[in-house]
């Protein structure tokens, strides 16, 4: 959270674009509780290719996520080449410190150096997402059709800017959303 400093890390056995919606919803629910006010998240990313503003499972279930919470989601991308724009890879700088040259080829031995790592001064939240998500799930043009069409792209930046507005907008922040199982 760009506003608070605070650092949530999420482990997988994969990523996939569903590993990062999971992701949302897992922290979504654990801080909701501190920001009832807020209606729109702005999230930035890298563009990369699990997150990438024309992967159709990734938007299909964005939107998803902002009709299950009520939330407002601005997807806000870095052009290519630009990463060292996006907070979060000052992140992974620090991580990268704090792994040292450690041999990484174990979850716990990563898990240990995140849970040690400190960002804006604080120790960051460190959660496994457990399960394996299916790579290579594609909607057809057809059934993507009703959910491009709620994408709200800028007029200048349409590849790197996305405004998702809830369905309906009469769904409270607190309505179930599902997440996937959590180790702590």
């Amino acid at each position: 959270m760009v506003a608070t400093g605070a650092l949530t890390i999420l482990f997988g056995t994969q990523e996939t674009r569903d590993f990062w919606v999971d992701g949302l919803k897992l922290w979504w629910l654990q801080v909701r509780g501190g920001l009832e006010k807020v209606r729109r998240l702005v999230i930035s990313l890298d563009n990369g290719p699990n997150n990438s503003g024309s992967r159709t499972q990734f938007l299909k279930r964005r939107i998803d996520f902002a009709d299950g919470t009520g939330l407002e989601i601005r997807l806000v991308y870095d052009p290519p080449y630009h990463s060292k724009y996006n907070p979060i890879e000052r992140c992974w700088s620090a991580l990268e410190q704090k792994w040292g040259g450690a041999l990484r080829n174990r979850l716990k031995i990563i898990w240990q150096e995140a849970l040690r790592m400190k960002w804006c001064g604080r120790h960051p939240t460190v959660k496994r997402l457990c399960g394996v998500d299916p790579d290579g799930v594609r909607i057809t043009k057809k059934e993507m059709k009703p959910y491009e069409a709620r994408l709200e792209r800028a007029a200048t930046l349409p590849k790197y800017d996305i405004l998702i507005r809830p369905k309906g907008c009469n769904r409270s922040p607190d309505s179930p959303i599902a997440p996937r199982s959590l180790v702590t």
